[in-house]
């Protein structure tokens, strides 16, 4: 069966070969040290899921100002870097894949965990309705201040410095996150975009932001190395986009042509896997030509729907590689599961983070 098993079948993703095309989604885990720098235990963490097809990191801030949660990772100095570099050396000395996810949060912050207690920058100076976890615990996002140009200018070079610092890291690729109501999908968005300028009003002048982040990156990153993520139907973090089929189509061919490595899709949220939501999902699928990656709620038995139907090339699966460090050889061998604890998902240490259980050497196939 598994010689068989699409899931398990090797694909070529831009300049990578993938062993299989169950992929570790990016999971933010809360562990890092104040100052960004991933724990120590963080290389256990990522060393134990060398068997997917491809890992993707947990979403990294590219600058201070790109922070928006307590304990999250960065790429924006050589000593994070260098901590990075032990994960990534540890997972290719267990034949892994991992690329790095670059983030700037925009508005989904608090002034307590920016640098001299600024305020956040945004497309906006109109605060999101929504919560970020601070060391008080859940509070209401600050107001940001929005970006001027010279602002965006120095946001973009920060995009590049972090794409130098995870070519130092020893990463395989880089996505740039432009989904889940952050900076990137603030400007992408209008329901976040109420901007007048060269960076506002049409989709053309929305998407900019992106396009010149990703021409940022390219100066340390070829295409075939560069993945992005969207989510086009909103929903996350107070955001929402007035009609995103259309808008979307345009940000979709944007980045086709580009001929990147892939486009990551969140396609559904948590309670939203509804049949209108899945026909605009088709109906923008059909305007990226390229390595598809499909994200949202997945199983083994849809994610092989959706290959073999050509919808998707790759799924990634988020809280399955939480609970289960072997997920891949879970799924191959259709074994049980381990079941997670959620109260470990954010913050804490090595409990519910790398003393999951791996299967028995010799694996046991579910009855």
């Amino acid at each position: 069966m598994a010689d068989q098993d699409i899931l398990f079948s090797p694909v070529e993703i831009g300049a990578l070969t993938l062993p299989n095309r169950v992929l570790m989604a990016p999971l933010t885990r809360n562990r890092a040290r104040a100052d960004g720098v991933p724990a120590d235990m963080a290389i256990e963490y990522y060393r134990q899921r060398a068997s997917a097809g491809l890992i993707m990191t947990e979403a990294t801030q590219i600058s201070e100002m790109g922070k928006g949660y307590i304990d999250t990772p960065g790429i924006h100095t050589e000593e994070q870097a260098m901590k990075w570099r032990e994960i990534t050396d540890a997972v290719h000395a267990e034949g892994g894949r991992i690329l790095i996810q670059l983030w700037h949060v925009g508005r989904i912050s608090h002034t307590s965990v920016l640098p001299e207690g600024r305020q956040p920058v945004s497309s906006t100076d109109k605060a999101a309705e929504t919560q970020t976890f601070t060391r008080n615990g859940f509070e209401d996002c600050s107001k940001p201040v929005a970006l001027d140009e010279a602002g965006i200018r120095e946001t973009i070079d920060d995009f590049r410095e972090a794409a130098r610092l995870a070519k130092l890291a020893g990463f395989d690729a880089i996505e740039v996150h432009a989904a889940n109501g952050y900076l990137i999908e603030q400007f992408l968005m209008d329901g976040a975009n109420d901007r007048t300028d060269g960076y506002g009003g049409s989709v053309e002048n929305r998407m900019r932001f992106l396009e010149e982040a990703l021409d940022a990156v390219a100066e340390h990153w070829p295409a075939d190395r560069t993945g992005v993520r969207l989510s086009p139907l909103g929903q996350a973090n107070a955001i929402s986009d007035s009609d995103p089929v259309e808008h979307y189509k345009t940000i979709y061919k944007m980045l086709s042509d580009r001929k990147l490595a892939y486009l990551h899709v969140l396609e559904s949220f948590p309670g939203s896997d509804n049949e209108e939501g899945r026909d605009k999902i088709e109906t923008l699928r059909k305007h990226y030509d390229g390595f598809y990656i499909a994200n949202g709620g997945y199983d083994a038995a849809r994610a092989r729907e959706v290959i073999e139907t050509g919808h998707a090339d790759a799924v990634t699966f988020g809280r399955p590689f939480i609970a289960n460090p072997d997920l891949p050889r879970r799924m191959n061998l259709d074994a049980e599961m381990n079941e997670p604890d959620q109260d470990t998902f954010y913050g804490g240490d090595e409990h519910g983070y790398t003393d999951y259980p791996f299967l028995p050497d010799a694996g046991v196939a579910a009855e």
